[in-house]
């Protein structure tokens, strides 16, 4: 499966962002989940979605700012941003696992990044 990420841009703190995924093949047996990247920092989780969509799971960080979503019939997952930060300023990767992997500590599929920069 080969995952498209897309979405990113330029925002204002305090704005809202929209990513999307697109997944090549099916996605519905996946845990599906989103991870970032600051300059000079190591890869964190921030969303993930188990395969049926009706568990979500964020860290502190993020949760009540953060929404992921997937739909199964399109092989897409998305993850809503509002209440944005400076520092969530990261490059944003789409991820998917087995479907036990439901915290993503074991990633199967990487999409490459798109670009999110929060200015103050």
């Amino acid at each position: 499966v080969q995952l498209q990420a897309s979405g990113g841009g330029l925002v204002q703190a305090g704005g809202s962002l929209r990513l999307s995924c697109a997944a090549s093949g099916r996605i519905s047996t996946y845990t599906m989940g989103w991870f970032r990247q600051a300059p000079g920092k190591e890869r964190e989780w921030v969303a993930s979605i188990n395969w049926t969509g009706a568990r979500t799971y964020y860290p502190d960080s993020v949760k009540g700012r953060f929404t992921i979503s997937r739909d199964n019939a399109k092989n897409t997952v998305s993850l809503q941003m509002t209440s944005l930060k400076v520092e969530d300023t990261a490059i944003y990767y789409c991820a998917g696992g087995d479907m036990t992997q439901v915290l993503l500590r074991l990633v199967d599929y990487w999409g490459q990044g798109t670009q999110v920069t929060v200015s103050s």
